[in-house]
């Protein structure tokens, strides 16, 4: 909605198709370790210990380990897409105490774990370079996904401009807090080099001979992410059915079972796709690939708050321009996504210093012609709205790229051929099947004193 308002249907489309892309290889993700957490619980009971198949558990390697054959991930989504196809209603206490579940359960991890830390495992603390953080924030990047979606609940709130910032912040900084307890308390365990890819946490903990807390490590990591498992795939599914009655999307996919009241092609397709990438790749092959969608979509949005913002009461004071203030604006802000880009890769390739400060030199310049040569509207209605216009945006905009660069080369080779696909499906069918009507976003209409 924001990309189609601020700039136009076809980079909209481009963004979904690299966000559902995500979301669709992060499901798949999370079933793999759903699948690992149940294969590690049933491997409790002394008769199924050493029993179960590979293939029902980590995966059987196979092509030299290109692929990992899983069974039983397909099936979890399989079970799940069939709940959902039949139409779930959470209610708000249910995911309240589903999520008070979890949040216990990572509190006695961390404050278990924390007498089991050995300092010496944190020694050397980086132990691949900062470069390898970087990569590895981009990786994790994903795991960020979600906080966006409070914003989705700004009907059900009393007042949304002062409640969805708060829950917004709130959460994330509670989630940050705990993703750090953990990961300390992990590598104070076990030696990074060690920790296992699938159920790492149950398994680090049966390493240390405290076996109850691998059990309710393995209960909560089922429950939690089969919850997890259920939103994603419901909320894929919904996105599928708003495309297909724009009409980028086929109309398959905005179809209603007259029975069951659920778009079912849309929800079959969503766990189809997931299935098949869960069946075939592994945890660490999918990470390669995530965050890609997610980096991309989120400097997009940084773009669309400067975009419908900009007004453009300078073009009729200075007609003799050689472009409009909003074509400048956006030319900005492209400016700065390649210099983000270019600062990473410098970086990453350890090239000269004085490249790097000389990518963070022309955003800096491009951020300033924002600032300075743009006039910029006020949002309607009093409340929360993005502070810090245009540099809080052009600084997200920046690190995001900056982040992107980062990314495995896998992911890079995804992001292209990905884009090619989705340029192509909208040439060949989207833009002429695409109703305008149905998104009617506007930009920051102008001032009294501007009209």
């Amino acid at each position: 909605m924001y990309s189609y308002s601020a700039f136009n249907e076809i980079t909209a489309f481009l963004v979904f198709v690299q966000l559902m892309l995500d979301y669709h290889i992060g499901a798949a993700s999370i079933s793999r370790s759903l699948a690992s957490y149940a294969v590690a619980l049933l491997e409790l009971f002394p008769a199924l210990k050493g029993s179960i198949p590979l293939w029902m558990g980590s995966g059987k390697e196979l092509l030299g380990g290109l692929l990992s054959l899983n069974i039983l991930a397909p099936i979890l989504l399989a079970l799940l897409t069939l709940v959902l196809c039949q139409g779930v209603r959470e209610s708000s206490a249910v995911n309240s105490v589903m999520t008070a579940t979890k949040v216990v359960i990572v509190l006695v991890v961390i404050c278990a774990g924390a007498f089991e830390i050995d300092v010496a495992n944190w020694s050397p603390f980086a132990p691949n370079g900062f470069k390898a953080v970087l990569t590895g924030a981009t990786v994790v990047f994903f795991s960020y996904v979600g906080f966006d979606a409070v914003a989705n609940s700004a009907e059900e709130s009393k007042n949304p401009q002062r409640d969805l910032p708060i829950g917004i912040m709130g959460s994330l900084l509670v989630c940050i807090s705990l993703y750090i307890g953990v990961c300390l308390v992990l590598t104070g365990m076990v030696p990074f080099s060690l920790l296992s890819e699938d159920a790492p946490l149950a398994e680090a903990f049966s390493s240390k001979g405290m076996k109850f807390v691998s059990i309710l490590i393995s209960i909560g990591a089922v429950a939690g992410l089969t919850t997890t498992l259920l939103v994603g795939l419901y909320v894929q599914s919904r996105l599928y059915l708003g495309l297909g009655r724009d009409g980028l999307l086929p109309s398959i996919f905005s179809r209603i079972h007259p029975t069951l009241h659920t778009p079912l092609h849309s929800q079959i397709w969503c766990g189809i796709v997931a299935g098949v990438l869960a069946g075939i790749f592994n945890v660490h092959s999918l990470s390669h690939i995530l965050s890609v969608g997610t980096l991309t979509g989120y400097s997009v949005v940084a773009a669309c708050v400067v975009a419908l913002r900009l007004n453009d009461k300078k073009d009729r004071e200075s007609s003799n321009r050689w472009t409009s203030s909003w074509q400048e604006g956006v030319i900005c802000l492209v400016i700065i996504a390649c210099s983000g880009f270019g600062a990473g890769v410098f970086y990453r390739f350890s090239a000269s210093v004085i490249f790097i400060l000389l990518s963070v030199g022309v955003a800096v310049v491009a951020s300033a012609v924002l600032h300075y040569r743009q006039a910029y509207a006020l949002p309607l209605g009093s409340g929360f709205s993005c502070p810090g216009v245009p540099i809080v945006p052009s600084v997200c905009i920046f690190f995001n790229i900056f982040l992107f660069a980062q990314l495995h080369y896998e992911a890079w080779i995804r992001f292209v051929v990905v884009s090619v696909l989705a340029t192509a499906v909208y040439a060949l069918y989207g833009q002429y099947h695409a109703d305008p009507s149905m998104l009617d976003y506007q930009r920051a209409p102008e001032t009294e004193s501007d009209a």
